[in-house]
């Protein structure tokens, strides 16, 4: 049986050790309009070769799982309508009866790890949502990054989410959750939440070799990179926090429960920003992208030097 499908670009990086980058599709089915949409996965597959990797978009397209898409793929996907949106939970079942979806933070790295890709870049990931200890709302993300040996380049996890119960889960799973060049823990559209990192780390060599110390410790699970907003799209926590805090507001008022609150949240910070939210999003998908690609290179190279 045949699980996934290589593009050519891919499976010829596969095949030489060239250094490759995960990234999830659900940013452009779910995460903006057409040509938008389009228009960010190129450039965000642009910065990924840019830095010497080659980047492999995840999407399973009538059962079968693409890791890696042509141009002509990415733009089909990008205009694509009803595209489910897969999670552990949903991908096999997906699969099987030759379902089409996009992949969430947790499937990217199920295909990631099927594919022997180390690294992955994404937007922010899930976590617990404010309120679970009533709702029980968390993100298969965390679970996943607990199993799942790949190094996940975020901007933290989305502002959105109660970030503090969000990291206790972390530790207790015993994922490795590392600020990229800052003390303190970045909050997707802010540099900062106000909360303390666990780890620090200041280059991607340091990083990709706390990757390879744990397959050598035998250590199950990958590590979460939270990698700070550029300062340039920065929206600081002063100014997100009340308008985070409405935007909730106005989903209890609404009855938004389940898979719907994070989309509505979204679109709602989106119109209270006037756009901004969107436009820091698109700033750190790239450049979580750029970081993700450098520490593929550095595991490149010690995998040959070893």
């Amino acid at each position: 049986m045949t699980i996934f499908k290589p593009s050519p670009e891919v499976a010829d990086a596969l095949a030489t050790g060239k250094p490759v980058v995960a990234l999830e599709s659900t940013i452009i089915t779910h995460g903006m309009p057409y040509p938008q949409n389009l228009e960010v996965a190129r450039a965000v597959e642009s910065d990924i070769r840019g830095y010497g990797a080659v980047p492999a978009t995840m999407v399973v397209i009538e059962g079968t799982l693409h890791v890696g898409l042509t141009d002509a793929q990415l733009e089909t996907l990008a205009q694509s309508k009803g595209v489910a949106k897969l999670s552990r939970a949903d991908m096999a079942a997906c699969m099987a009866s030759g379902g089409t979806g996009a992949t969430t933070v947790a499937a990217t790295m199920i295909a990631a790890r099927l594919a022997g890709i180390d690294v992955f870049a994404t937007g922010g990931i899930g976590g617990v949502h404010k309120g679970a200890e009533h709702s029980f709302d968390v993100s298969a993300d965390l679970l996943e990054l607990a199993q799942t040996p790949v190094t996940v380049v975020a901007a933290g996890a989305k502002a959105i989410l109660d970030i503090p119960k969000t990291l206790e889960v972390l530790e207790t799973q015993g994922v490795p959750v590392i600020a990229f060049g800052q003390r303190d823990m970045p909050a997707f559209w802010s540099r900062s939440s106000g909360l303390p990192a666990p780890l620090r780390m200041d280059s991607a060599a340091q990083i990709a070799a706390a990757h390879r110390m744990r397959a050598a410790l035998g250590l199950p699970g990958g590590q979460l990179v939270a990698n700070p907003i550029p300062q340039a799209h920065e929206i600081d926590r002063a100014t997100m926090g009340p308008i985070i805090a409405r935007a909730q507001q106005d989903a209890g008022d609404h009855n938004i429960t389940g898979k719907d609150v994070t989309p509505y949240l979204l679109q709602r910070i989106y119109e209270l920003t006037e756009g901004r939210s969107l436009t820091a999003n698109i700033g750190l998908v790239q450049n979580n992208a750029r970081l993700a690609a450098e520490i593929a290179t550095a595991l490149s190279k010690a995998a040959v030097g070893a």
